[in-house]
Formats: C-alpha cells, structure tokens, sequence
C-alpha cells in the first residue's frame, strides 16, 4: 500500500472543504472531480487481522465486480459509515495515486450517505494531476465514434451523449428499413471498432449503444444496447463486450 502517513493535515478538523461539499451533495461527478484537486479526504483504513499490528487500506467491490476505493469528506460521513474505520487524511492526487496501486479502478466517495462514484478516467486524471473532461465531450473521443462507423454503410451518423445506464451514450443514426438481425449485426461491428479505438479505451468508462433512424434531428429511437468498460473490466450497468 502507498504510503499514506498523515503529513500536513495536523490542523484538521474533519470537516468537508465546503467546495467539495456543495458538489458531493448535488450528487454531481464532474463538479466533484473539479472541485477535488488540492483537497483534503479521508481514506479509511483497518487493522489487517493478522495480529501483526499493520494496518489496510480498504476496498469495495462495485456491482460490476471492479475494486473500488472508498473516500470521505468529513469524519462525519466517515464514521457514519464505519465508526470503527480509522481516518487518515489524504491530499486528494496522493488517494488516487493509492487507489491505482490498490488495483482500484473506480473511488466512490462518501458512501453510505452521498456515494458519488468516480469512473476510471476520472480517477486516472486525479492521479495525474490534470483535469477530467467526461467523455461526452471530449473531442478526441468524438472523432474515435466516428472513425468507428466510417466502414458500416447502415450507419448515417453518429453522435456522442451521457449515457442513461454508462458514463456514454453512442448514437447511431441508421438507414430505414434494417430488421433486427441487420441491427444487431450493426451495433456488434461498431462495438467492436470502438473496442480497437485509443481514445476510448483511455477516456471512456463504460457504453451503451442508441440505433434511431436516421431522420431529421436522429429523433426515433429503435434499440439500445449497452457495451461494458473499455479499458480494463466491466462498467457498472452495463454489460461486457
């Protein structure tokens, strides 16, 4: 486990840094990753049980089955969770850096009470030090969705949103007339051209797939599957590839 002896929090007095705390109670993820940096959490920690004095960082397991590291904003939400938990306060980059060595892929903060899950790319860009810009609207994830569809004939368009079950929504504006074997073979060759793409593998947590027909404004929705993370395990709501 990354070190994560206290250090320059010797003043602390528990409380949520109220920018984080506005943030966290929206239940707002990219305001919550903005506001993070240079912030202090609290990482709980427990005796490992082997009698040897040592102490372990805890970990959860998402419903999707990824390790996730459990982060707090105040010892209030802290010990509401957990009161025999141990508090150890963290620069917020130093706690991602922890949950990346942990083999955590996602950090959900204040559970039990708030629990706002961080996606993988967030936590990869907190423990970077640069900022997280969602997938949605990132540009070099925009011209990969496109890369993605330029050899399927059936589609006519595609456009990036938020999803409703994954972090994003690809939806694909198809020629009328496709049957439901036309489409699935659709969505399966377009999953699988995402799966190849960089941009998606590094920035995108999890995909869920929209076909509407291609009319004015891709208004009509036909069918939605989801596709599950891209880079390193299944994302929460969403099914693997």
């Amino acid at each position: 486990m990354r070190d994560l002896a206290p250090n320059q929090f010797a003043d602390d007095d528990g409380s949520a840094e109220p920018s984080v705390a506005q943030a966290v109670s929206r239940g707002d993820v990219s305001a919550v990753v903005a506001a993070l940096p240079g912030t202090r959490l609290l990482v709980p920690v427990v005796a490992d049980g082997k009698d040897s004095g040592d102490i372990a960082l805890v970990t959860l397991t998402a419903p999707d089955g990824r390790r996730t590291m459990p982060a707090f904003t105040s010892t209030a939400s802290l010990a509401a969770w957990d009161a025999a938990a141990r508090p150890v306060p963290v620069e917020t980059r130093r706690a991602a850096l922890s949950a990346v060595d942990e083999g955590c892929e996602l950090v959900v903060i204040d559970p039990g009470t708030a629990s706002v899950l961080l996606p993988r790319p967030a936590v990869w860009a907190l423990a970077q030090g640069i900022p997280w810009v969602p997938s949605p609207q990132r540009d070099d994830v925009a011209d990969a969705l496109r890369r993605a569809v330029a050899d399927v004939a059936e589609v006519i368009d595609v456009r990036p949103e938020p999803g409703r079950r994954a972090e994003l929504a690809v939806v694909l504006a198809v020629r009328p007339g496709l049957d439901s074997a036309a489409l699935a073979d659709v969505t399966s060759q377009v999953g699988d051209a995402l799966a190849a793409e960089q941009a998606v593998a590094d920035h995108v947590d999890s995909i869920e797939l929209r076909v509407v027909l291609d009319q004015r404004g891709m208004g009509q929705t036909l069918a939605a599957s989801s596709r599950g993370d891209t880079g390193e395990g299944p994302a929460a709501g969403a099914t693997s590839p």
